[in-house]
């Protein structure tokens, strides 16, 4: 098909040919004009940068994003299909500057050109700085960064969860502070890695196991410094959820000082290193002890003083002359007491005493009614005859074996069947009504039953021989 741009013109804008007759004008289908513009603009633009500005931007459900990329004099529609989409670091918004990267085409059954974007930059601003902007934004308005939502640090941490790669340095730093500082702590790892694309997903995973486990009571999460490359996966939003979601407090302790992540914000605290974590925790231990040892000193000054006082109020009153020979009367008075203490001291074991032989004797009679004494007495007795009927029951059924083996052989020795046994025969008529005894009772020619002792024979008489 020959292209609407190769038709022959001349410098002035005539046609070449136009003093011969003119040929019969070629019509195209609108199909035909479509499918020329799209050919021409697949071929010419088949890689193109284009800068604009987003709007109208819509997500389908097929995962595909449609919108417009425009500037101050025009705008060009725009589509970016599910699989390049899928790249994408930050989400496409109205407003957006941005740089698109794709290839003109058209789209046939509107008649309208448009770019098929395979990758997308913001302008001037990094793509995950401006996805971790927009994540911040979300979580903020859901809550998560709120102060309010903070929980305290447990005064006394019985059981304390690491989440971190047992490979890095941090674990070692962690391990050695609570070594020195709490060498009685019960420490849980949750190894997870910490640096890669796959590292967000195992961190969450790690905080969801170390927060089913029972009796912890607080989790350091964390690594230590490295580029902001390498500290990537703790702006991750599964993080992130993962630490709001965690059941304890949560401190995280990621990179070093100026190093602030997304997890730092949404944990219940902040450590600048993951040895300071770990003197955090330590700390809240070591104050509260300091706080019981400061109130145990109040105590013991203040117990002091009372008994102090005590002592002076007793020496004024001794000094008063109606107080004269006190001390001795107190002494009588608890000599008195010593006394009348002994007295009842004595009283009471004499009783309990008492007590004690009337339950003796109680216990004994107790035991002479005991129904386990009897009961095992009775089962003794019952197991014995027990032991006599089933005897009897045996030699009963033995004596009636012999009985019926010996009657058994009398029958034998009468039963017809055993005469046939031995070789014999029964004779019967042809209908088998009775035994035949005498050779006359049938003639030649008469049809006669033979049993055996294993089956029947028919026979025809053909002749009889009369007993002599």
């Amino acid at each position: 098909m020959p292209s609407l741009f190769d038709l022959p013109f001349d410098d002035d804008g005539a046609r070449a040919d136009e003093a011969a007759a003119p040929p019969a004008p070629r019509v195209y289908t609108v199909s035909e004009i479509t499918a020329a513009v799209r050919a021409l603009l697949e071929s010419t633009w088949a890689d193109v940068w284009v800068e604009g500005e987003i709007s109208n931007c819509r997500l389908w459900t097929t995962g595909h994003i449609y919108f417009s990329l425009k500037d101050a004099g025009a705008q060009l529609r725009a589509v970016m299909f599910k699989a390049s989409a899928r790249s994408l670091k930050f989400r496409l918004e109205d407003g957006q500057h941005v740089v698109a990267r794709g290839r003109l085409g058209v789209y046939e059954p509107k008649g309208e050109y448009q770019i098929v974007c395979t990758d997308i930059e913001p302008r001037g601003l990094g793509a995950r700085q401006l996805a971790l902007d927009q994540l911040k934004k979300q979580l903020q308005a859901e809550g998560l960064l709120d102060a309010s939502r903070k929980r305290p640090l447990p005064a006394l941490p019985r059981k304390i969860g690491i989440v971190t790669s047992i490979d890095g340095a941090a674990i070692r730093d962690v391990l050695k502070v609570l070594g020195r500082r709490y060498p009685k702590a019960h420490v849980i790892i949750s190894p997870a890695r910490v640096q890669g694309d796959t590292a967000s997903a195992d961190i969450a995973r790690a905080l969801g196991r170390i927060g089913r486990v029972e009796g912890v009571d607080v989790v350091i999460v964390g690594r230590g410094g490295g580029s902001i490359e390498d500290l990537w996966a703790f702006n991750e939003e599964a993080v992130a959820r993962a630490i709001a979601a965690c059941p304890v407090p949560v401190i995280s302790a990621v990179g070093h000082e100026v190093d602030v992540t997304l997890a730092d914000l949404v944990a219940d605290l902040r450590a600048p290193t993951p040895s300071a974590a770990a003197e955090i925790v330590v700390a809240a231990k070591d104050e509260f002890t300091a706080r019981i040892d400061r109130l145990a000193d109040r105590a013991s000054a203040a117990a002091h003083r009372r008994v102090q006082q005590g002592r002076q109020a007793l020496q004024r009153l001794e000094a008063r002359p109606a107080m004269a020979g006190f001390s001795g009367r107190v002494a009588m008075r608890g000599r008195h007491v010593v006394e009348l203490l002994l007295d009842l001291q004595r009283s009471g074991r004499d009783g309990l005493a008492r007590r004690q032989r009337a339950f003796q004797s109680l216990r004994l009679r107790l035991e002479a009614l005991d129904l386990r004494r009897s009961f095992g007495r009775i089962q003794a007795r019952l197991s014995q005859a027990d032991a006599r009927l089933q005897a009897a029951a045996v030699r009963k059924y033995h004596g009636a074996e012999a009985r019926l083996g010996s009657l058994a052989a009398r029958l034998d020795t009468l039963s017809p069947l055993a005469v046939l046994a031995r070789g014999y025969a029964v004779c019967w008529d042809d209908e088998r009504r009775r035994i035949l005894l005498e050779a006359a009772s049938v003639s030649d020619g008469d049809a006669v039953r033979v049993t055996l002792h294993r089956g029947e024979l028919r026979c025809i008489v053909t002749g009889r021989e009369e007993e002599r």
